[in-house]
């Protein structure tokens, strides 16, 4: 009776750290670039989210495996392969996620003002409210994993109706994908998609939570695994959902793409020309639960990274993680959209993901890391090589954009 209660335990948290990277990358940001590119590129946009999703895979299994094998989060690994390097990508994280957070409350408010009507303020507080008493329950990790997979499939399955409705090309869809010689006017958009996909804390909220659900070494890679597949299987179900949804409103009322609404926010116009009402009604449900449970994921994640810098935020997790919800709530509350915070979190973003990933690869090959035992596929070496050239090809353009917002 107890091995099957613990195998059931187990279960929950593989599929909940699933669940919770999938849900961390669905987000507003999620919402608006996806119905935003769809609206631009129309069909061939489907070629770019395939490329997405495959290296997403790629990123995420480096990553998982790494921090799976080794037992140690990421910066701690970090902190191995540069000393001190551990602690400059904390700071990176950290700082991200926070920013990311406040836009994460300020999509649940306008998901609380679409549902129920409520005043942006109050769905503001509302949203930081609810994330605060998730993480003041009993069993705050437990009760996360079970949120974010319900949340998350309430989700896909609002979507799938809309994707219904709004009655998609999906046959021209499909062939554009081998449309190959367009890949290179879809390299900005494929790299933006990844950076929503596993930028920034996303890619590490999943691994740093089986870490402390107990799953390390190399006995538990092939969950681990299964785990990451679980997860990116899921959000790239969610983007070519919300691609289909799009795309049949902008293939049957083209003029919706640059209107007011659209210029407003293109999700939401593409919902209610798709559905109508109930569409516009769905849209904030959808934009509230992908913002619930990113900042919930945010918040989890951004502190994983300073819990072991430090014995007393170890101690106080909880506190800590609490405190960066309250702060994102009253940043929110009081400065209403930050946009240039959200640009310079964006432009961060950005740079994290071509480092992390960089050092993990280091770190595939560092036997005081991975083990004596332990032997990282090669084409997961290479492709990753190929994410880091391209990523950070992406972060030094946004350089320029960083140093505008300080100039």
């Amino acid at each position: 009776m107890g091995e099957k209660k613990k195998s059931n335990a187990n279960t929950t948290a593989l599929i909940g750290a699933a669940f919770l990277m999938a849900t961390s990358a669905i987000g507003p940001g999620f919402l608006t670039q996806t119905a935003t590119f769809t609206g631009q590129y129309g069909s061939i946009f489907a070629l770019a989210i395939i490329c997405t999703i495959l290296l997403d895979v790629t990123t995420q299994l480096n990553i998982w495996s790494i921090i799976g094998v080794s037992g140690m989060r990421g910066q701690d690994i970090a902190n191995k392969v540069v000393p001190g390097l551990g602690y400059f990508i904390a700071f990176l994280v950290s700082l991200g996620g926070l920013v990311f957070n406040i836009g994460n409350v300020g999509g649940a408010a306008t998901g609380f003002n679409i549902v129920f009507g409520f005043p942006l303020k109050v769905g503001t507080v509302v949203a930081g409210v609810i994330g605060i008493l998730i993480f003041l329950s009993k069993d705050a990790k437990n009760f996360m994993d079970k949120l974010t997979k319900y949340l998350g499939s309430i989700m896909i399955v609002t979507v799938l109706y809309v994707a219904f409705r709004s009655k998609p090309p999906v046959v021209e869809a499909i062939g554009s994908v081998g449309h190959l010689n367009e890949f290179p006017n879809l390299v900005f958009p494929i790299i933006t998609l990844l950076g929503g996909s596993c930028g920034g804390y996303i890619t590490f909220s999943g691994a740093h939570r089986l870490l402390d659900a107990g799953f390390s070494g190399t006995k538990d890679l092939p969950h681990v695994r299964r785990s990451v597949l679980m997860g990116v299987s899921v959000s790239g179900v969610m983007r070519i959902l919300l691609f289909l949804a799009v795309l049949g409103v902008v293939t049957a009322t083209p003029e919706v793409v640059g209107s007011e609404a659209w210029v407003a926010s293109p999700p939401a116009a593409a919902f209610k020309a798709g559905a109508g009402i109930i569409g516009y009604k769905i849209f904030g449900l959808v934009i509230l639960f992908a913002a619930i449970t990113s900042i919930i994921g945010a918040a989890y994640t951004s502190v994983s990274f300073l819990k072991t810098l430090h014995p007393f935020i170890m101690e106080n997790e909880k506190w800590f993680v609490i405190g960066f919800i309250a702060v994102s709530t009253v940043i929110m509350t009081l400065l209403g959209q930050p946009a240039t915070l959200l640009v310079l979190a964006g432009s961060v973003n950005g740079l994290i993901l071509p480092i992390t990933l960089l050092v993990i690869l280091l770190a595939s090959r560092r036997k005081d890391i991975v083990g004596e035992n332990y032997k990282h596929p090669t084409v997961l070496i290479v492709l990753g090589v190929c994410v880091v050239l391209l990523t950070g090809y992406s972060g030094i353009k946004a350089l320029p954009k960083i140093l505008t917002i300080f100039g």
